[in-house]
Parts: C-alpha cells; structure tokens; sequence
C-alpha cells in the first residue's frame, strides 16, 4: 500500500463533516467526536482508495478483514467510558484505527491480532503515524493474561458467546464490551464487574462484525 502520511485541507474537512454525520447518528460523547475528527482515517488506505476513507461505511482491508465503519468505532468508544490512563485491552488489532482512537482518548492500549500479515503492517504503520501501543501477536480469544488486570476490555469481532477467560482479565469495576451472536449479526453487550464474582450484562443494538476467530470463540 501507497502511505505518504499527507493530510491536508480536503482530508481535516472531511473529517469535519464526519463528526457531524456521527452526531447526527447518537454519538454524543465529545472526547470521542475529538478523536475522530483528529485521527487521519484515510492513512489506512491505499492512496487508490482515499475517497472512501471518510465515508461511513466498513472497508476490505485483506485476508477476510475490514476497517470498521466509523460509527461502529465510536459507538463501542463511547461505551467504553475511557479516562485518561486506562488499561485498555484490545482484542483484534485490525487496521490499528480503534487502536488510534482508543489512544486519542488517552488509553494505555494493549493489543492482539492474529492474522500475521494483518499485525505485520499494523506494527509498522501505527508507530509511523505516532501511535505506540503494546503490540501482540496470538489467539485474542484468550485474552493477554500476562497483563492483566484491565480497565476496559473491547472486541473488534463477532464473537458466539462473551469468554469467561476475558472477564476475569477485568477489573472490578471494569468494562467489557463485545458484540455477541451468530455469524451474520451480533448484539453489543457490556459488561460490567461489579464484584470479584458478579457481573452486570446490558444488551444493545445489533451490529455485523467479521467473526473472531480462536481458542474461545468459533
């Protein structure tokens, strides 16, 4: 892919108009209407495919993987509640662009993939643009324990069930948020510790998400 890392007066003012469109949608949080609008999503995409790239729409990035659509990313933002300093688990690395955005919110990200060649170019194109996440290659089903516990926990992937193992990785008072159901369409759940041993779950709107793939999931 062609990255030259330019972002001008017509990218900045599409973001612009893309924040517009999210709040016109429901996203009311403004710290990440901040981060989208400052997060320069065509840097994702082959320069070929730039005018995609502010459009509210999910896009092929290879090996059976999509950047998520903008509305999906802050949608699963705002659940999150992230303050500044967040341990934040990320299971599904992608394109890196949640990652980017988690990190504008001012998130400590730890982050799996485990598609190579998807992690490959992601370890090298994130840090290019400024972001230095934790970067982990492996089955994200399973969570990274290692480093556990966490803040916020957030899956980027359909997923048939919520895993035990992710959510004794949170803390108590941590956040998991994750859509579950079948490999066509999913819920958004959140889940929250509330205890050592109790857990609240809130079922939300229905999403379609490639389907996570590992130990813990299909």
């Amino acid at each position: 892919m062609a990255y030259k890392f330019v972002d001008n007066y017509r990218e900045q003012g599409a973001r612009k108009r893309l924040v517009v469109h999210l709040e016109s949608r429901g996203i009311a949080d403004k710290k990440v209407l901040k981060a989208i609008g400052k997060v320069p999503r065509h840097f994702f995409f082959d320069e070929t495919f730039w005018n995609q790239a502010y459009k509210d729409i999910a896009f092929p990035i290879g090996d059976g993987q999509t950047i998520s659509q903008p509305y999906t990313v802050a949608y699963q933002s705002e659940l999150l509640h992230i303050k500044k300093g967040d341990k934040v688990l990320e299971i599904g690395t992608g394109s890196g662009y949640q990652t980017c955005i988690l990190m504008e919110l001012g998130a400590n990200v730890y982050t799996i993939e485990r598609q190579e060649s998807i992690y490959r170019h992601t370890i090298r194109v994130l840090p290019g643009m400024g972001y230095n996440a934790h970067f982990f290659f492996g089955d994200g089903s399973k969570g990274i324990a290692d480093h556990a516990p966490y803040d916020k926990i957030i899956v980027t992937a359909g997923a048939p069930f919520v895993p035990e193992i992710l959510l004794k990785q949170l803390k108590v008072g941590g956040i998991l948020v994750i859509p579950v159901g079948d490999e066509h369409s999913q819920k958004m759940v959140t889940v929250i510790r509330v205890s050592e041993t109790d857990y609240e779950r809130i079922e939300l709107d229905t999403f379609r998400f490639v389907p996570l793939v590992g130990d813990q999931a299909w």
